[in-house]
């Protein structure tokens, strides 16, 4: 064998890039691929290098299935900012990317997945495993994916898809054959057809123009009853959105995606919009006259302003998401913290730009109208939590977690209803990391996510919201990468509380509130399964809650655990995921009806729809 291959310089260049660590799952077509990462933590003679060169290499993290690979990848970049890198080889492996693949496209995270292929010689020929790999990744790859043909196409292809990556924060997919994988590595030198190109790339500058400033300045400044809808795009940009919203009275509601961005202690914070909202985004969204939209692409348009209703402006940094949701009357492409600097001096009159609203106190009257709704809505929460359930109220268990979460703690949630009490009940330290599926929505994700997140930052405690359904779907095979590779890390906790309601609670509401249809047990039930006691025989620690009393004690003892802890909470189905008045009230026929063709078995979920939907009437 050649002293250095094409497999090596791939190692080579993800070192490069600072790629420490890449995800996935071996197999034949990528087992080049996977020699060199050997050899680049074990010393190329195949013996234990010294610590020095251990650490210089790059670690391959296995999962226990390609799709799972991919969403470590995602949790990755999303949790550390920088390129989440995962690898599979052909055929079937390639395949189980995709899901991953897409939330990162969704989420707008850069990824760069590395695939094996069959070797050239066969392709073409129906060989074993062989699919089209281009055609596959065609969509969800669609900035970047290429097929390495030669050995010294092979640095250039993977500078580009990093280079894609991270401009565009798209998955990008490099191809190679696993002959490639196995070539000599080659010496580039200057001729006609080769390409050399720089593991390099830096973020522009991105601000708009004076004159969008200008006019987006004078729509904010006429505005009475300002609001702004904060995304995940404001991440470095919360002191600037604070100021700007003070500056202007207005109140602030955030995308799900931009929840952990916004510090929701303060008294014009009210939470988190649309269909899993509060009651106080409701009110802002639905009774502003003029809306800010930063950062974000919340696809629940029915729960902003009716078009028309309030004038709009929106920053972004991709100028393709701008006027997406919203008609917005001026948008601006550029960097959020920048942009937002720059109207707070247009307002302040630096510009000549009006800076007062139409009317005196009527954005100090607007402000006071959204302390109030805020305050209510907080009330109306803490009371939803304490509404007695069979046998533990959902909500509760997260309110429970809220003051207690470590200030220097990660957490990933999966999709399905806990995301409701994620995005209602949890109160995220200031700098604390929260992640999930947010618009691909696919379950399943939370405990690739925790894992992630905690090789990113060992020495911080990572706690992981998931469902029954989502556990079953992949939480349950990666608890054994946990319990793999627990010891390795400086803080052991890693907490997993599973809502074992024994059905796919969200779908079954959304079958209500969508179709008027009754549940459908044969499509919604799941089996029980002892999560907490199959935690104890990976050697974990298993708590199982059955009633609301235990559950403060549960969160104490996991969250001061020396090794990962699963909290297995038996709750109640039947707690409804009621959309925020007014959009919820206009749902509650239909789900009434709903739920009187199930008879006797839906008369719980009906007398809680009913507590919930008096709640919320006495409150507006």
């Amino acid at each position: 064998m050649a002293d250095r291959l094409v497999a090596d310089v791939m190692v080579e260049r993800l070192k490069a890039w600072g790629v420490n660590r890449v995800f996935g799952y071996s197999g034949d077509g990528i087992n080049g691929f996977m020699g060199a990462l050997r050899r680049s933590t074990e010393g190329r003679s195949g013996g234990a290098a010294d610590s020095a060169d251990a650490g210089a290499g790059v670690e391959f993290v296995q999962a226990r299935h390609e799709e799972t690979a991919a969403f470590m990848a995602v949790g990755h970049a999303k949790y550390t900012a920088q390129v989440g890198v995962v690898t599979s080889t052909q055929g079937p492996g390639a395949v189980h990317l995709l899901n991953g693949l897409y939330d990162a496209k969704l989420d707008s995270v850069p990824v760069v997945a590395i695939i094996g292929q069959q070797s050239r010689s066969v392709l073409g020929s129906a060989y074993m495993q062989e699919i089209d790999l281009l055609t596959l990744f065609k969509d969800v790859a669609a900035q970047f994916a290429q097929m390495v043909s030669t050995p010294e196409q092979l640095p250039m292809v993977l500078d580009r898809a990093f280079r894609t990556a991270l401009e565009t924060r798209t998955p990008c997919v490099v191809i190679v054959p696993h002959d490639i994988q196995k070539a000599p590595a080659p010496e580039l030198d200057q001729e006609h057809g080769i390409i050399v190109t720089a593991p390099e790339w830096q973020p522009a500058r991105v601000l708009p123009h004076d004159d969008d400033l200008a006019r987006a300045a004078e729509v904010l400044g006429a505005g009475s009853k300002v609001a702004f809808l904060v995304g995940q795009g404001a991440k470095s940009a919360q002191a600037e959105v604070i100021a700007l919203a003070q500056q202007l009275d207005a109140g602030i509601t955030t995308s799900l995606l931009g929840k952990p961005y916004m510090d929701e202690t303060l008294p014009f914070a009210a939470g988190t919009m649309g269909h899993l909202g509060s009651t106080a985004s409701a009110h802002l969204m639905g009774n502003c006259d003029t809306l800010l939209i930063i950062g974000s692409n919340d696809p629940w348009t029915e729960f902003y302003p009716k078009p028309g209703a309030a004038r709009a402006v929106q920053v972004d940094i991709d100028g393709r998401k701008v006027g997406n949701r919203y008609p917005v009357e001026v948008g601006l492409v550029g960097d959020a913290a920048e942009t937002l600097a720059r109207l707070a001096e247009l307002l302040n009159g630096a510009g000549g730009q009006p800076g007062g609203p139409p009317e005196a106190g009527a954005r100090k009257q607007w402000r006071a109208d959204v302390e109030e709704q805020v305050r209510s809505w907080r009330s109306l929460a803490e009371e939803r939590s304490r509404v007695p359930a069979k046998p533990v109220n959902p909500e509760l268990v997260v309110r429970e977690l809220s003051g207690r979460l470590p200030r220097n703690a990660q957490v990933s949630v999966d999709v399905g209803s806990c995301v409701y009490w994620y995005a209602r009940q949890l109160t995220l330290p200031e700098g604390v990391p929260a992640h999930l599926s947010g618009t691909l929505a696919s379950m399943g994700c939370s405990v690739p996510y925790g894992i992630a997140a905690k090789l990113a930052r060992p020495d911080r405690p990572v706690v992981a919201l998931a469902g029954d359904g989502a556990m079953q779907m992949a939480g349950i095979a990666e608890l054994v990468t946990v319990a793999h590779r627990w010891r390795q890390w400086s803080d052991p906790r890693f907490v997993v509380c599973v809502f074992n309601n024994r059905d796919l609670a969200e779908v079954t509401w959304e079958q209500r509130e969508t179709e008027s249809e009754p549940r459908f047990p044969a499509s919604q039930e799941i089996p029980d399964f002892p999560y907490a006691g199959y935690a104890e025989l990976l050697g974990l620690t298993g708590i199982r809650v059955d009633s609301p009393e235990q559950l403060a004690s549960a969160w104490d003892r996991a969250l001061a655990a020396e090794r990962p802890v699963v909290i297995e909470v038996l709750t109640d189905p039947d707690v409804p995921l009621l959309p925020p008045f007014p959009a919820g009230a206009e749902k509650l026929d239909g789900m009434r009806s709903a739920l009187s063709e199930e008879g006797e078995s839906g008369e719980g979920a009906a007398a809680l729809l009913d507590t919930y939907a008096g709640q919320e009437a006495s409150q507006t």
